[in-house]
């Protein structure tokens, strides 16, 4: 059987963000949204999430490129001068693992985010983590461990499959396929622990190296080549640009329209895949 779950990252961002996802929710395939809690219109994101009884919400751990949750002096290792985190996921990663006493404050904002979700009143259908920071070993067990404490059951897994996102796209073979060889080890462990922590995961993922142009053209193609099990497709909608908007290259709006294309949504109908969200292979013990 061939599963869907159709996800909308960075919701809470912006408002054009929080309107594609409802929109893209209402009148295209989208079922899912990941949320950040700490962003600057999250209380617009989560008051819409309420009037969406359909949608299913998870958290969006941020721990790059953003701001914390908690006060910058409460985690002074995660921080730069103007209490941001870093943008240099290399250097964050080095440092997360590496640097004394971090783990201790990484644990304190990772259990800060989750708190705040818990006081939207949403259910938490899944994690995961701004440029999927969750890969990163002490992040991933951490998000674990607290997430365990807050009712979590679902992580995404950034596993591309390289065979079918090569045949959907004919691009980035280069990239695909080293990401393909070198991250697969590494995800298949995380999927291992998160089944011995009673977790589920997704299969697959499509979008990680389209990320910022996942029009319907690619939406088409990938629903075409998905792979048996349960495959998760995430972009970043919005309705249009905002003045923080970033990368300057990426096609928020071409990502919102692609959801919410007919063809697009003709071509899932028209299959034989299942939509579904990560509540539904929890519920169901996929």
């Amino acid at each position: 059987m061939r599963r869907l779950i159709v996800t909308a990252d960075d919701f809470g961002l912006a408002i054009p963000v929080n309107e594609a996802v409802e929109r893209a929710h209402l009148h295209g395939i989208l079922s899912t949204a990941s949320l950040m809690v700490a962003a600057p219109e999250s209380a617009d994101a989560v008051e819409r999430a309420h009037h969406l009884p359909k949608l299913r919400v998870g958290l969006h751990v941020v721990l790059v490129n953003g701001r914390p949750a908690l006060a910058p002096e409460r985690v002074p290792d995660l921080v730069d001068s103007r209490g941001r985190f870093a943008s240099n996921l290399f250097v964050a990663g080095v440092r997360y693992f590496f640097k004394p006493g971090v783990r201790r404050q990484l644990e304190a904002e990772i259990r800060e985010q989750f708190r705040l979700f818990a006081q939207t009143g949403l259910a938490l259908d899944h994690a995961n983590a701004q440029n999927h920071m969750h890969v990163h070993p002490a992040i991933f067990s951490l998000i674990v461990k607290v997430g365990r404490e807050f009712g979590l059951r679902a992580v995404r897994i950034p596993n591309e499959p390289f065979g079918p996102a090569w045949r959907a796209t004919r691009s980035h073979f280069g990239s695909r396929f080293a990401q393909s060889v070198f991250l697969s080890p590494w995800l298949a462990l995380m999927k291992r622990r998160l089944r011995a922590a009673g977790m589920i995961g997704n299969d697959y993922i499509f979008g990680m190296v389209d990320t910022g142009h996942m029009d319907a053209r690619h939406l088409r193609a990938f629903i075409a080549q998905l792979p048996h099990g349960t495959s998760e497709i995430y972009s970043h909608p919005a309705t249009a640009r905002w003045p923080q908007a970033d990368p300057p290259d990426a096609d928020y709006a071409g990502e919102f329209t692609a959801l919410i294309d007919p063809a697009v949504i003709g071509d899932l109908h028209a299959s034989n895949v299942r939509p579904a969200t990560f509540s539904d292979l929890a519920r169901d013990g996929i």
